[in-house]
């Protein structure tokens, strides 16, 4: 089992905007994911919150991204996009919240990531 990890006072209005961003989506609930705040739908993780992850010293989200995005994104902006460990490999990405976010590109990465996961009958409904 793994420990709760704990959302610093830093963390915690940016997980809040995540949550809006996350729950607006249809049929996408929060969870414990590894101890750390996520959201899924169909029971399956769509993008996970990493406060100080192994004392990374970043607040980031992990999300899935379609194939190529990762390196260009990586590539573009390593400042706010990184390989985030674990699941990087199967082409995660991860953004950073704390280096003054795009919310808008932060909402699209959810976004995408969330259509990624989601069932197609969902995708069907408006």
């Amino acid at each position: 089992m793994h420990p709760i990890a704990k959302t610093s006072a830093t963390g915690r209005p940016l997980l809040a905007r995540l949550e809006k961003i996350a729950l607006a989506l249809p049929e996408a609930q929060k969870l414990l994911n590894h101890g750390r705040p996520s959201f899924a739908v169909n029971k399956k993780t769509f993008v996970m919150f990493m406060d100080n992850h192994h004392s990374d010293g970043r607040i980031a989200i992990w999300c899935k991204a379609p194939p190529g995005d990762q390196a260009d994104m990586v590539e573009t902006d390593p400042q706010r996009f990184f390989v985030p460990p674990y699941v990087g490999p199967r082409g995660w990405i991860g953004a950073r919240l704390d280096v003054k976010p795009n919310w808008k590109t932060i909402e699209s990465i959810v976004r995408e990531s969330w259509r990624l996961t989601a069932p197609k009958r969902l995708l069907r409904s408006p």
